[in-house]
């Protein structure tokens, strides 16, 4: 049975103590309600993510009736994935690996950046279009600057990795400023790829040359629990120095091979936990057109972030 409308400010919540107010009526019911907008991030692996304690954390801190969930999708079902997301009318997708490339053959259509960069990780309905973007590059220069305690316009900049992850991390260093972005790969045309993307801050380069560097970013998976590079570090420990700073983008374990080396060099060193707070913010700026709330979504991930 409906309950009465009750006012914003009310307090009441459900078993969980979360408002339950939806944005269409401001009224009271159990929750979810049959009006409830559904949010969804694919991957694969999924069961380690994080995003749906960020979202949730932010759409009940700004009173949205939205969930936000974690759906694991192997590359073989990612087109029926897309056509169920139609089809079920979910609100919004965060896109993780390994789908970052291939799920552009499956949208309508992509933002500019996300065409340059052959990389997606949101997507949004314009209209009735599926639409992807590309948030994962802004949200790295903005924790990297939030850790470092300065702009990286004028640093030297190491980048491990030519995945999407690391070509959307290359743009938006460029694009903030970084005097030089050395780039490590394993391939070289994969390589050189990227380097365009720097414009003239970028070049290809090797781990030898770190010692060169202010900052290192590993892009890559190397060290990433659940995958093949669980328990390595892509750097040799003797490269790395105190006046390094360390921002490694995977997030479990929150304490990489890679940071615990650096950490013990007397280096600062940051995980990803920075980057996907931004992104989901930016995320969920482009879901809702609202603000996300920075301090509830890092006090929400801490609490919940595996160690």
């Amino acid at each position: 049975m409906m309950m009465a409308n009750l006012p914003e400010d009310s307090g009441n919540t459900d078993p969980f103590g979360r408002l339950v107010i939806t944005e269409r009526l401001m009224s009271v019911f159990p929750w979810p309600t049959g009006v409830t907008k559904v949010f969804a991030v694919i991957g694969d692996p999924i069961d380690h993510s994080l995003s749906p304690t960020l979202l949730n954390a932010a759409f009940t801190a700004n009173k949205l009736d939205g969930v936000f969930v974690a759906l694991r999708v192997g590359r073989e079902h990612l087109e029926s994935a897309v056509q169920g997301a139609r089809s079920l009318g979910l609100a919004g997708l965060s896109v993780t690996m390994p789908h970052k490339e291939s799920i552009i053959g499956h949208l309508d259509r992509v933002t500019e950046r996300s065409k340059r960069l052959n990389s997606v990780n949101c997507v949004f309905w314009d209209g009735g279009e599926l639409v992807g973007d590309s948030t994962d590059g802004p949200a790295l220069v903005a924790s990297v600057e939030a850790e470092f305690g300065g702009s990286v316009s004028g640093r030297s900049v190491m980048v491990l990795g030519t995945g999407g992850a690391a070509r959307a991390i290359v743009l938006a260093l460029a694009e903030a400023g970084a005097r030089e972005i050395v780039i490590v790969g394993r391939r070289e045309e994969a390589v050189a790829k990227v380097v365009t993307l720097g414009s003239l801050a970028a070049r290809a380069g090797s781990v030898n040359e770190l010692k060169e560097v202010d900052i290192l970013v590993n892009a890559t998976s190397v060290g990433m629990a659940e995958t093949e590079g669980a328990g390595r570090s892509p750097v040799p420990a003797e490269l790395l120095e105190s006046r390094h700073f360390v921002y490694d983008i995977i997030y479990y374990p929150l304490l990489t091979p890679l940071l615990e080396d650096a950490r013990a060099a007397g280096a600062r060193t940051s995980n990803g936990i920075g980057m996907l707070v931004h992104q989901a913010a930016r995320a969920f700026w482009i879901w809702t057109g609202k603000e996300a709330p920075l301090e509830v979504m890092f006090h929400a991930v801490h609490s919940r972030a595996k160690h």
